[in-house]
């Protein structure tokens, strides 16, 4: 039952609104349709863009999210929820489905453990915490030498990036 309060620019009370609703409200006012949200959602670097312009708007996402009892669902899926009233999942349940998928099977040794310990590393904290380089630096992941050496399991670092953005497509779902 926590409400927000919108203020003109001169101070004058505006509306109150429940938090949810204002939320949806804004998360539709800037994502038209589930397929624009995928869209932002995929593009490089947006994934801390959308927690950045929620909070400019006085939203925080982890506080709603702890509010509704989904502490561990995935960003993308509360949105989802939220704004599309889509089924949320969590981030263990997101994990599973890339665990009975065929995508790691496409990478052997080194290069698959290291994909298995990022989809760990997910299931834990979230999608930012994989999609940042600095993540090869910290444990159990520098175990495997310095983040030279780690991305040398692909080919380097090109492929090191193009399996990172192929295991969050298969996190999400998302095809090409």
């Amino acid at each position: 039952h926590k409400t927000v309060s919108v203020y003109t620019t001169d101070g004058k009370l505006l509306r109150q609104e429940n938090i949810i609703d204002y939320t949806k409200t804004n998360l539709l006012g800037e994502f038209a349709s589930l397929e624009s949200f995928i869209k932002y959602w995929t593009a490089d670097e947006k994934k801390e863009k959308l927690r950045e312009m929620l909070h400019e708007r006085g939203i925080d996402l982890e506080a709603l999210k702890r509010d509704q009892n989904m502490a561990a669902v995935d960003d993308f899926d509360f949105v989802c929820h939220l704004a599309f009233d889509k089924k949320p999942l969590t981030r263990k349940q997101r994990a599973a489905l890339v665990k009975k998928s065929d995508f790691l099977d496409q990478y052997q040794g080194e290069a698959k453990a290291v994909l298995e310990i990022l989809l760990e590393k997910y299931k834990d904290f979230g999608i930012t915490q994989i999609s940042n380089m600095s993540v090869l630096k910290i444990d159990p992941l520098n175990q495997y030498g310095t983040s030279a050496r780690i991305v040398g399991f692909f080919g380097g670092k090109a492929g090191y990036l193009e399996a990172v953005r192929g295991l969050e497509q298969a996190i999400y779902g998302i095809s090409n």
